[in-house]
């Protein structure tokens, strides 16, 4: 039963607008991987013949990897304040934009209009408290003015 003083949902509602950056948390672990991994290589019982170049080899790669998350442009994500509305992502419409949860990391998957898949990952350091609230809302009344059931008929 509504309270009939209580507000509802309209299909004006504010849009969410979120910044994406590389999070320092994932650098950081990035970077202690990178540098742990020749240490593992090395302490394997592989003969040194094969050790040496593999621990080189591993260590490249992960310091490559950590260069590349790091050069990542920062991203503005906008999500319409209902179902209905229009999603982007640095001003590319978006199709089929979802928002996941796990534990206190936010995955957002979408389509841009070209067929290409965007995926974004905040991490606790890039989403403060109030924007990840304001994303969990913007989530929600997405998810309200879609009609989507909590249970099975």
């Amino acid at each position: 039963v509504r309270m009939p003083n209580s507000p509802t949902s309209s299909p004006g509602s504010a849009p969410c607008r979120l910044e994406w950056r590389p999070s320092r948390w994932l650098l950081a672990l990035l970077a202690l991987i990178s540098g742990l991994a020749p240490v593992a290589v090395l302490g394997s019982d592989l003969p040194g013949a094969w050790a040496w170049p593999l621990a080189a080899a591993a260590a490249c790669r992960g310091f490559w990897l950590l260069r590349r998350e790091a050069a990542r442009p920062h991203r503005r994500l906008v999500l319409a304040g209902h179902a209905g509305g229009a999603d982007s992502l640095d001003g590319e419409h978006l199709h089929d934009c979802r928002v996941r949860w796990r534990g206190p990391l936010a995955f957002v998957h979408a389509v841009q209009a070209d067929g290409r898949h965007a995926r974004l990952v905040w991490w606790p350091d890039t989403l403060p408290p109030p924007l990840r609230r304001e994303l969990r809302l913007a989530v929600a009344a997405r998810a309200a003015s879609r009609g989507d059931r909590a249970m099975a008929p």
